[in-house]
């Protein structure tokens, strides 16, 4: 793979005010399935990304201008959040679940833990909706990006028109996390066959293929369904996953199934952020207590040694791409460096 950043796209295409040589797209290792996000409905332009660059990082999206959408998802991190187990928000407040990473989501079709969201350009309503979180609403965003001089700008250059509006500021923030693709770990490069696994690399990419490989699928390390993951349920937060959407009793205990990707930069683990450590999470899928063998694809304990345990996270670590976690392209943009209201 070249790159996992956007380059040209060589075609025609037609549409708004803007020409095909300004048409970008996603480019990706030839191993990745196609995409599934749509980008005839929301075609990629280097002026829609940039704005959403701008939004993602800017506090403006707040009641209270204190929490931007990197608040909890830094790039540092691979667009998750470290500080602490669960999210927090305006006023001091503490979410109900950890924040997720934020990569690879052109392959998504279902967002949140529980998959409330069921579109991409959809997701950023959620916390920027949420008390807890950024305690905003759609309407009073756009009012204020309305006065502020720089994002009249902004809208003009990405959509030929300086007035922002609910959708374009949602394809905005949408084109922007379009382009956060992880694809340049070492296992990516031992796809491509530009690299090799260490034997200690190798044997615990077998362990992960026999007792991970289900439900973490190849190439992205998630089908990205749903999965009990055989946790008890938290009393304080009393989260039955995907059960608060369906309100359907199957679905209870059901949470979205992360990558494994950027293990190294994505914890705590867990859709409460329990376990500090990789090797905790190892230890509970190792040997599950009586009672929370209740779901298929937890029917039989991992029982690895620990050397087992040693090279399955050996092998967990080829897929940290710290080319994507440092990319300076995915940083808080120059644009708002020089912040001012006007």
């Amino acid at each position: 793979m070249k790159s996992n950043l956007i380059v040209l796209l060589i075609c025609a295409f037609t549409g708004l005010s803007f020409t095909s040589e300004r048409v970008l797209y996603l480019l990706y290792p030839s191993h990745f399935p196609a995409p599934t996000y749509n980008l005839t409905d929301n075609p990629l332009l280097q002026e829609s990304i940039d704005l959403g660059q701008m939004l993602f990082y800017d506090p403006i999206l707040s009641k209270d201008y204190s929490i931007s959408c990197a608040s909890c998802h830094s790039p540092y991190n691979a667009f998750a959040h470290t500080d602490h187990d669960l999210s927090h928000g305006i006023n001091d407040s503490i979410g109900t679940r950890n924040a997720p990473a934020l990569f690879n989501l052109a392959w998504q079709t279902s967002f949140m833990w529980d998959g409330a969201v069921n579109h991409l350009d959809m997701q950023s309503l959620a916390p920027l909706s949420h008390p807890s979180e950024m305690g905003e609403n759609i309407k009073d965003v756009v009012e204020k990006l309305s006065n502020t001089m720089r994002y009249r700008t902004a809208f003009y250059n990405a959509w030929a028109d300086s007035l922002p509006t609910g959708e374009r500021f949602l394809k905005s923030i949408t084109q922007f996390q379009l382009t956060l693709i992880s694809a340049t770990a070492k296992y990516d490069r031992v796809m491509a066959g530009n690299d090799v696994l260490s034997p200690q690399e190798a044997m615990g990419y077998a362990l992960f293929k026999d007792h991970c490989g289900s439900c973490h699928t190849e190439p992205l390390f998630s089908s990205y369904g749903f999965s009990k993951n055989g946790l008890p349920v938290d009393t304080t937060l009393d989260d039955y996953g995907r059960y608060r959407v369906t309100k359907n009793d199957e679905d209870s205990l059901l949470f979205k199934i992360p990558s494994l990707r950027n293990l190294s930069y994505t914890f705590p683990y867990m859709h409460d952020g329990r376990y500090l450590k990789l090797n905790e999470v190892l230890n509970h899928y190792n040997i599950l207590e009586a009672g929370m063998i209740d779901d298929s694809a937890l029917s039989r304990p991992m029982n690895l040694s620990s050397k087992d345990k040693v090279d399955l996270i050996s092998f967990l670590m080829t897929l940290n791409d710290t080319a994507f976690v440092l990319n300076p392209q995915n940083k808080f943009p120059q644009s708002l460096q020089m912040r001012s209201k006007n």
